[in-house]
């Protein structure tokens, strides 16, 4: 008897990672057989196994096909089913989906035609199949037929009595979940799958399935739960014999503490991962790529140089795979930048490259050799790669026509087998080469070919091949960033009309920068976006799009009805965020009022002043901020034109971008209000005794309001309150934080923290027949984490993913006595206004959500005891400002 389970091979965690595994599709050897009766068809199975743990995966094709086709002429039609579902696999690799989806067709008409008698093997064949085709429809971008999918692969593991295969299929549900959004189920999920684990007798399969647990955390960026699951799982391994399973542990850990920053403990699990797998080559040239890469990227070059020779030989004799393919690239890389003692040498977010800055050395030699082993494995992913890695280099090197045609040939390779994740990368370089060459417009197609690349992956995120995945921040983000450089300095070159649709570009640009930036924070797609002009949501309302570029502060403004106007600031990107970071620290009233005001007027000056006159003459009431970088975390109600402050001219309101609103207004009907707040010091945060006086003020303007106070409010009854009543407006008067590591923004309740993560699902648990959106989200004693310079990007995240259509929010904790004035005074006007005769018409909506918030501030402002911005600026409001 012959055994053909095998754990598939997913390539995780940090761009040199090569061997992590995963649970992508089958459990361990061990539990499943099928009877073969020739030995040249388990033969054929077997190379195939073997070729795709090696990363082989066309030759994995070509042995599984033949054996697929040799069990059909033998009448084994459940053997051929389990081929067809390995080929499947392996077509998935390689990014030919529809061969994938043929072989999954074909594997489940065999399953289909096999007798029910003999359940374990056929429904353990079944659940495979069922993976295969999961994995599939994940990597298409369908999460939620995934899900559905992975779950039928569970009940048929069941029901084949298969507790690995099961636990396995449960890691992918909970993948599917966080694909779609839905953390709490996710989350739920995998501790019943570590309880799971808990109760099972096999060391072994503990161990498989907590470093499983621990890549899927990993992934979706819950490190600190990643690690604590990874030692667990470390635990179980005997580590005084050297095996492939503890290498791959030590070689988790070490990418999990890489990712929560801890390099020097990374560098010593990458130096273990090493030392326990010596057997096993693969793992062990990862690790030592690994800590290879980070000591690159953390200085240290002396102990860089001494791993380069323990390196080059065990990779020159590693047989030709992607995995290896990609080492080689990799070690190309980072040799340049060993050279140029300067980590991310060759990232691109560099327009101009200055060349001829390093010898080029045994680097072309090495990639060059990588393009050898794609073409003779026939790995179009991994030529395309090695190709446009060359490109690279050339390009670096000022060689543009050479760089040129390395980079056009990787393009249409990635084209070819739609690898958008890579062909957004040589449409770039492309760009960049064109900007050498003098050919503007043609470096804004390329270009903008690439943002259209990286739009298209949006539902793809989790599944990018993690060997090649980038860091948002360096290999993303800048791409936008040069785009709109381009396009603006382009509408200053051409006629107005012609202008305009490049300004418009510009502005798009910015918009989808926003989405993505949301998009990576979150680490899925789930953010519904609809385009939404400024015309169309409030003809009395401006939007401004300042941009921190490398040599310039820009800003884009609409106002409805008009062309778009931009206009810049040159000044260093440095300098720009230094001047924002002083005006957020004078902002506390310990510091200089005279220097505040000087850099709040410098401010106004960059975003406002030349905007003023057109302000103006269109009779705009509300400035509407989609902000950038550091500028999130600043109040822009605080900015000073030398007279006074902007919130005393204007409306001001912020939004993730224009894509991301609900451009509704707030009804006439009665406003109903569920509150909750924590008065007593709770998990290390400080009392907040003003938070009872704030709820019962609330109350006195909101005679339909519910209170949960203290004890009262936990997750489970702030949802259980949410479910039964369609509240279109929930304040929560507790302690929370926004940063831009989406794990720790949270609010605090009596007994828990809420992550952002889960507001999705809790803030939208309102029973069928209830299904009015929550009007307004009210969160008024957060701050943003303190050093965080995108901690913003939460407050953001926080007003998209609560599902609210407007957030009231703040920036910093502020006095309770303070903030229950400014509370009172919003829903005063929001709710109702004094008539002539002194009564209050409470149940009417006399002011919109941003002028309500505005007079509220007003009011502390011509209060001398809180004049002060500190008081009164960090109340923002996000999202629907009607």
């Amino acid at each position: 008897m012959q055994k053909f389970r095998f754990i598939i091979v997913a390539l995780l965690g940090f761009s040199l990672s090569l061997s992590v595994r995963v649970a992508w599709g089958l459990s361990p050897e061990g539990s499943s057989s099928v009877s073969l009766n020739a030995q040249g068809v388990t033969e054929l199975l077997t190379q195939g196994k073997s070729h795709y743990e090696a990363g082989q995966f066309s030759d994995a094709v070509q042995f599984w096909e033949q054996a697929a086709i040799a069990l059909g002429e033998q009448g084994n039609v459940l053997g051929q089913a389990q081929a067809l579902s390995f080929l499947s696999l392996a077509y998935q690799s390689l990014g030919d989906y529809p061969k994938a989806t043929e072989a999954i067709a074909s594997a489940q008409g065999a399953i289909a035609r096999v007798s029910k008698g003999d359940r374990g093997d056929r429904e353990t064949i079944r659940a495979q199949i069922l993976n295969a085709e999961g994995r599939l429809q994940f990597f298409l971008g369908n999460a939620e037929a995934a899900l559905t999918t992975w779950q039928e692969a569970t009940a048929a593991y069941r029901q084949a009595q298969d507790p690995t295969g099961e636990i396995l299929s449960q890691i992918n549900q909970a993948r599917a979940m966080q694909g779609l959004g839905l953390y709490r189920r996710a989350t739920n999920l995998l501790k019943q799958v570590e309880q799971q684990l808990e109760n099972q007798s096999d060391r072994s399969i503990q161990s498989v399935g907590l470093l499983n647990l621990g890549e899927v955390l990993r992934a979706s960026g819950a490190f600190q739960q990643s690690e604590s699951l990874l030692r667990d799982a470390l635990a179980l391994q005997n580590t005084r014999e050297a095996t492939e399973q503890t290498g791959a542990i030590l070689l988790s850990l070490g990418n999990t503490l890489r990712a929560l920053n801890n390099s020097e403990e990374a560098i010593r699990y990458y130096q273990k991962a090493a030392e326990s797998a010596s057997q096993f080559p693969q793992v062990k040239l990862q690790a030592q790529l690994n800590q290879f890469s980070l000591l690159i990227e953390t200085g240290n070059w002396e102990k860089a140089r001494q791993l380069i020779a323990e390196i080059s030989e065990p990779l020159s004799l590693l047989s030709p795979s992607r995995p290896g393919i990609y080492a080689q690239v990799n070690l190309a890389q980072n040799l340049i930048c060993l050279e140029q003692q300067k980590a991310n040498c060759l990232g691109q977010e560099e327009e101009n490259p200055i060349p001829g800055q390093f010898q080029m050395g045994g680097t072309i030699p090495l990639l060059e050799k990588a393009v050898i082993a794609a073409r003779q494995i026939r790995d179009q992913r991994a030529e395309s790669y090695a190709l446009g890695n060359l490109g690279r280099i050339y390009e670096e090197m000022g060689e543009v026509k050479t760089a040129r045609e390395y980079s056009e040939t990787a393009l249409n390779i990635a084209q070819t087998i739609q690898a958008s994740d890579i062909a957004y990368q040589w449409q770039w370089q492309l760009g960049r080469l064109r900007i050498q060459s003098g050919d503007q417009p043609g470096a804004i197609a390329a270009y903008s070919e690439a943002v259209n690349s990286l739009q298209s992956l949006r539902s793809d995120l989790v599944a990018i091949d993690r060997q090649v995945q980038f860091s948002f921040r360096d290999r993303v983000e800048p791409l936008y960033r040069q785009l709109v450089s381009l396009l603006l300095d382009r509408a200053k070159q051409v006629e107005p009309q012609p202008a305009q649709k490049y300004l418009k570009q510009a502005r798009d640009t910015i918009e989808s920068l926003q989405l993505a930036e949301l998009d990576n924070y979150f680490k899925d797609a789930c953010l519904d976006v609809q385009p939404e002009q400024i015309d169309e949501v409030d003809p009395q309302a401006a939007t401004l799009y300042p941009m921190i570029l490398p040599d310039r502060l820009a800003v884009i403004l609409s106002i409805s009805g008009q062309p778009l106007i931009q206009y810049e600031t040159l000044q260093p990107a440095a300098e720009i965020e230094n001047t924002l970071e002083q005006f957020q620290q004078f902002l506390n009233p310990a510091f200089s009022n005279r220097q505040r005001l000087q850099l709040s007027q410098e401010l106004y000056n960059w975003l406002i002043r030349p905007a003023e006159s057109a302000l103006a003459e269109n009779g705009v009431e509300t400035l509407v901020f989609v902000l950038d970088g550091f500028l999130r975390n600043l109040p822009m109600s605080a900015l000073h034109d030398g007279d006074r402050y902007i919130i005393e001219r204007y409306n001001v309101a912020l939004t993730p971008g224009l894509q991301l609103l609900a451009p509704r207004p707030l009804t006439g009907e009665k406003i109903q209000v569920l509150s909750a707040g924590i008065t007593d010091a709770r998990q290390g945060f400080s009392a907040l005794p003003g938070v009872q006086v704030e709820l019962e003020q609330i109350g006195d303007w909101v005679p339909n309001s519910t209170i949960l106070l203290d004890g009262e409010f936990t997750e489970f009854n702030l949802a259980t309150a949410i479910a039964a009543v369609d509240f279109p407006v929930i304040h929560l008067a507790t302690h929370g934080q926004f940063s831009s590591d989406s794990e720790q923004t949270f609010i605090l309740t009596w007994d828990d923290k809420i992550r952002v993560t889960e507001f999705e699902e809790l803030l939208r648990t309102r029973e069928s027949g209830l299904a009015t959106p929550i009007e307004l989200l009210v969160l008024s004693a957060c701050q943003t984490a303190a050093g965080d310079k995108q901690a913003g990007l939460g407050l953001a995240g926080v007003a998209v993913r609560s599902g609210a259509r407007s957030t009231l929010a703040t920036l910093w904790s502020v006095n309770d006595q303070s903030t229950a004035m400014l509370v009172t005074e919003f829903y005063r006007n929001l709710v109702g206004v004094a008539t002539e005769d002194g009564i209050t018409q409470s149940g009417q909506l006399p002011m919109s959500k941003a002028q309500a918030l505005r007079q509220s501030q007003l009011a502390l402002l011509q209060d001398p005891k809180y004049e002060h911005p500190f008081y009164w600026a960090p109340f923002v409001l996000v999202g629907n400002w009607l």
